[in-house]
């Protein structure tokens, strides 16, 4: 039942802003620590070891934290709350829908909007670019940000939801490839890796099914092409369901990368429409999500 308070408190109120501007948001106190910990060992020799035991310091951080409010009387309530905050699908689901209305005012509106939710590029954006971006984006939150969470909170509850937003915003701060963190932030990169393995596949089988896609071969075929091993699974699901080409060529940096696409049948022209398609099959798949949890608590 607390699963199930928290899918909808989240998808009723998602961030309130009111609330989040008088308080740090829990993901910030997560940043405020890998910060912390980025300044005070990725430092000096052994760096490899530093970044390994501050990976295995963070998860054991979560586990300790989530059994420690079990102990508090009467935890229900805000062990709901907690999850819900730590399951993001309703303030997903508006990030990606602003890149839809920005991109329809303008397209350097649209970069700025998209800018908020990737990595890449954006200032030469086109508006297949930016769609494109948008909707990549959604896949790969969809099973960071909501599957996953919800995955490890059924294996092992508040410890478990815990431990994995830790490791995750850990590998989303200093799991990189750059000179300062290839050796720091490699246990964080390789620890998420894991913990998103079974989610990403089980994202993609959701996504697929909630659309009636009862064809494997082009998921099979395009997710191992990903640069990631886990966000390619999202991705070349919802690329056929929504029959866009994702992934391609893009640049990082001012750097052009010529990455395979994913789902290359699809269409290259995607637009806002596109854009909120992919925002619909968020909410497909919350909804498998929570009738899933529904059917846990019955059985």
């Amino acid at each position: 039942m607390i699963l199930i308070a928290a899918l909808l408190l989240d998808a009723a109120f998602g961030e309130p802003r009111w609330l989040w501007d008088r308080l740090p948001h829990p993901a910030v106190l997560m940043g405020r620590l890998v910060g912390w910990c980025d300044s005070r060992f990725n430092r000096g020799e052994d760096r490899k070891l530093k970044g390994t035991l501050v990976a295995a310091g963070l998860a054991l951080t979560g586990l300790a934290l989530g059994w420690l409010i079990h102990l508090i009387p009467d935890h229900g309530l805000l062990e709901a709350l907690a999850v819900a905050i730590l399951i993001a699908q309703k303030s997903l689901v508006e990030h990606v829908r602003a890149v839809a209305s920005a991109l329809r005012r303008s397209v350097p509106e649209g970069r700025r909007a998209v800018a908020m939710i990737v990595g890449r590029d954006t200032a030469q954006m086109t508006g297949p670019d930016i769609a494109r971006a948008a909707i990549e984006s959604a896949a790969e939150n969809l099973s960071d940000g909501v599957v996953a969470p919800v995955f490890w909170y059924l294996v092992l509850g508040l410890p478990g939801i815990l431990a994995y937003k830790l490791v995750n915003t850990a590998d989303s701060m200093i799991g990189h490839m750059t000179p300062k963190y290839r050796d720091f932030g490699w246990a964080s990169a390789r620890l998420d890796d894991v913990l998103n393995l079974i989610p990403a596949r089980l994202t993609a089988l959701l996504i697929a099914l909630t659309h009636g896609w009862l064809d494997p071969a082009p998921i099979l075929r395009d997710a191992p092409k990903h640069r990631s091993p886990n966000a390619g699974w999202p991705e070349s699901a919802l690329a056929p369901v929504l029959n866009v080409a994702l992934s391609g060529p893009r640049s990082y940096d001012g750097v052009r990368k010529d990455y395979p696409w994913v789902w290359p049948e699809g269409r290259r022209d995607p637009g806002p429409d596109d854009i909120d398609a992919a925002a619909d099959a968020l909410w497909r798949v919350w909804a498998a999500v929570l009738a899933i949890a529904a059917l846990i608590v019955i059985f």
